[in-house]
Order: C-alpha cells, then structure tokens, then sequence
C-alpha cells in the first residue's frame, strides 16, 4: 500500500504536482557566514550556478568554503509547485529537487571548477536516492543559466563518465536542463551546518577524480 505521500522514488506529473502558492516561503535576510544580503542584486561580474547533490545543508557547505564564491543559498528547482515548502518538497508531491545556488566570480573560481566538485562530491549514478537519503528530492542535477553553461555541464558527465565506469559504478542519472525557477527554502535550511555545526550531512563521493579542466 502506497503512503499518503504515494512513490516519492517517482516523478510525480504536473496534473498531480501540489499547487503550491503566489509568495515565496520567508528565507533568510544575511548570508550566516558571508554576512552579505541572500535577495540582494549580485555585483558585476558574479555569475550564478544552481546544482543538486542529495541533501542540500551538506551540499552547501561544499561551496561556500570555496575561493571565488560569493554567496551560496540552498532552495528548490526542477518541478512543477510554485514556491513549495520544505515539507511539500520532502513529500514527493511537488517533482522539486533539493539544490544549492551559487553566486560566484568567475576570475577566481571557474564553473568548471564547480561542476568538478559538484561531481566528485556525491555518487551521481544513484537515481531519486543519495545514501541513505530516499525520493525525488534528493535527484542529482544541474540546472544552467545559458548555452554555455549547458554545454560544459553536458560535456563534462561525458568526461567522468569512463571513470566512473572504470571504478564499477553505474551510468549516470544526473538531470542536466535549463534552470526554469528556483524558489529558495526556508531560513533555518540557509547556511545549516554554519548555524549547526554538528548537524546531519549525509553527503559521500565515490572516491573518483573528475578529469574536468585537469586534461586528462
């Protein structure tokens, strides 16, 4: 018998997605470790990035320890519930996906050397599940802004690939699409594991190097 949740390890449809609502869910005013503004407009020259990697507390953290990175932000992407909540997410019902945003400087870091640790940071071959972390929500994904960032997203699942294969591991599942929106969650979500130290990260790479800008 289904949960009340039905198959969080399914898609749900756009007909079924919940409707969700017109305001966005109150997220945090300060970055809790940059201690800039989360809506404010970005400088010249930042550049975005929105990935999905499992549980985005852990994820975030990966980035915002990052030389280049301005400002990091954890939220939802890539279903169909305008302005979801957390519990709305969790529940399989909205095709939401947990990601981080990234705002960045590209003279310091490049997206290349993003999308290397957005690789080697989880298993990307594990479909609606990251460990011990089940449903939609937590799908490997990234969603670009613009061609290139699309192109060199493609190009580079196709260069880790071979060495993931090599290592035994399965094919890749990650979605690679346009960002469509990106609703930010809650403010307790923005920056967890700087507000909580010793909270829940359940985040593990496969242990492969992604060849990505390295040559190889």
């Amino acid at each position: 018998m289904l949960s009340i949740f039905g198959d969080k390890d399914k898609m749900v449809s756009p007909e079924q997605a919940l409707s969700g609502r017109a305001q966005p869910v109150l997220t945090g005013a300060e970055h809790h470790v940059f201690h800039r503004p989360l809506l404010a407009e970005l400088p010249d020259g930042i550049e975005q990035a929105v990935v999905a990697m499992g549980c985005f507390w852990g994820a975030e953290r990966m980035f915002w320890q990052l030389d280049g990175v301005w400002l990091t932000g954890v939220g939802y992407a890539g279903g169909y519930t305008p302005n979801p909540t957390y519990e709305e997410v969790c529940s399989g019902k909205t095709g939401h996906t947990e990601v981080v945003w990234i705002a960045y400087d590209p003279d310091r870091i490049s997206y290349d050397d993003l999308l290397r640790v957005f690789w080697e940071g989880h298993d990307p071959t594990q479909g609606m599940r990251q460990g011990n972390d089940r449903g939609t929500q937590y799908r490997s994904a990234v969603y670009t802004f613009g061609a290139a960032q699309l192109e060199a997203a493609k190009a580079s699942a196709a260069a880790f690939q071979p060495h993931l294969s090599k290592a035994g591991l399965g094919q890749i599942t990650t979605q690679i699409a346009p960002l469509d929106a990106l609703y930010l969650a809650e403010d307790y979500h923005q920056q967890y594991l700087s507000k909580n130290p010793n909270g829940y990260c359940g985040l593990g790479g496969t242990g492969v190097s992604c060849p990505i800008g390295t040559g190889a």
